[in-house]
């Protein structure tokens, strides 16, 4: 294995295992640390953990653990990936789990770097926009898990890092590799360990995964691993697939606003069934009724707990943010389970924590990385019986349900 990832939750992971696929390295997605080596045919692992949203503590030992699993199979580089969005707070683990990997890989020249002009992120003079918008007036300033109230990148990781943080401004990155390594030093010489890297463009991308050539550590999302496969001496590949015919349905627990566009969207021609925290917990609905609603409904079904930000905060509010949570994940995990037993063949999800929750009770080892539905989205195979697609909330065009049922199969 040559290149070794870490990815801070399930949808991220399949992000960046989609990145490298496309770019021509051989690629497996693991959920959780593995118990056995990979095969020696694999370029790129990536562990998907679920630990954006817990303790810094645990997220740091789960992420140590991937790495000795991963140096165990020889790589040469690692990449710890999180949300193009940045998804933590001044009490998140995105700085600590950094932290960590760069002592125990006595890593300096640590860049920072979550932009994704695919999908709209970008970084400019240290601040993270999505599209227009800097990412504290995006819509993700009301995420029920990890509120972003600040765009700033070097003020958001000063307040977890233990590291001051430095800046590589597009002056330095639209001269290309050179002065970006040039600069990444200046910044390492004043002291600085981890260097938030601006980027606006996909070609920046790549500039900067030359300037990290040969560097220990890498973070951020899954854009900046465009430019890393060509420094293996990979080139961009078609990824192989074979559609999956039968039953479809999708899990919907993100409230972003681009995923509640596409529900609302779906469900002007498309049946759904809404579910509800505080219902869920009475027993009026249970993820026996949703799976079978799944499995004999007309069309592609919309299981669905998306709702605008004010609901969301009632919820919380009356039954606590941690209980509707896990109350909400421990639902979509058994309705999946309990549609695949019953002859579900093409599951879609929304949502990280939807995902991890659904990878996990489905007890799924491995994915092999499909076609890319939307920028972001792989389609991805568990089994000869089943396929996903694992969308992060704030991916995807507005008739995203019905394209990725299509690519999966029919």
């Amino acid at each position: 294995m040559l290149l070794g990832c870490i990815g801070d939750d399930f949808t991220g992971s399949s992000d960046l295992a989609n990145t490298l696929a496309k770019e021509g390295m051989r690629t497996v997605q693991y959920t959780g640390v593995p118990s056995e080596p990979a095969d020696s045919s694999v370029q790129a692992g990536v562990v998907a953990l679920k630990s954006r949203s817990i303790a810094a503590d645990e997220a740091v030992k789960q992420s140590l653990d991937a790495l000795a699993w991963l140096q165990a199979q020889g790589c040469q580089q690692i990449f710890f990936k999180y949300c193009s969005t940045f998804d933590s707070t001044s009490e998140g683990n995105i700085g600590p789990v950094a932290d960590a990997l760069a002592d125990a890989l006595n890593a300096d020249n640590v860049i920072v770097c979550p932009a994704f002009p695919g999908t709209g992120r970008s970084i400019y003079q240290g601040y993270l926009f999505v599209n227009d918008r800097l990412l504290n007036e995006s819509g993700m300033q009301n995420h029920p898990l990890t509120p972003m109230k600040d765009a700033d990148l070097r003020r958001l990781l000063s307040a977890q890092s233990q590291h001051t943080v430095g800046l590589v401004s597009m002056q330095h990155v639209f001269q290309g590799a050179e002065a970006i390594a040039q600069q990444m030093k200046t910044e390492a010489d004043k002291g600085h360990r981890m260097l938030v890297v601006d980027a606006l463009q996909d070609k920046d991308l790549l500039e900067i995964g030359k300037a990290v050539k040969g560097l220990p550590l890498i973070t951020g999302g899954s854009g900046v691993a465009m430019g890393l496969p060509k420094n293996f001496g990979c080139e961009p590949a078609a990824v192989a697939w074979t559609p999956q015919q039968g039953k479809a349905g999708v899990l919907s627990g993100s409230c972003s606003q681009a995923t509640r566009h596409q529900v609302a969207y779906h469900l002007e021609s498309h049946p759904g069934l809404q579910v509800d925290v505080q219902q869920i917990l009475d027993g009026a609905q249970t993820p026996q009724q949703a799976a079978d609603w799944l499995l004999h409904c007309e069309g592609l079904g919309l299981v669905y707990s998306s709702a605008d930000p004010d609901a969301v905060k009632r919820t919380q509010d009356t039954i606590g943010t941690e209980k509707a949570a896990q109350t909400l994940e421990s639902f979509f995990g058994e309705t999946a389970a309990l549609a695949v037993a019953g002859g579900l063949t093409r599951l879609l999800t929304a949502g990280g924590e939807t995902a991890g929750a659904v990878v996990e009770r489905l007890r799924i080892a491995q994915l092999a990385i499909g076609p890319e539905i939307d920028p972001g989205v792989p389609a991805v195979r568990a089994n000869k019986d089943l396929v996903l697609a694992l969308k992060s909330g704030n991916f995807g065009t507005v008739d995203y349900f019905e394209k990725a049922a299509s690519v999966l199969g029919s």
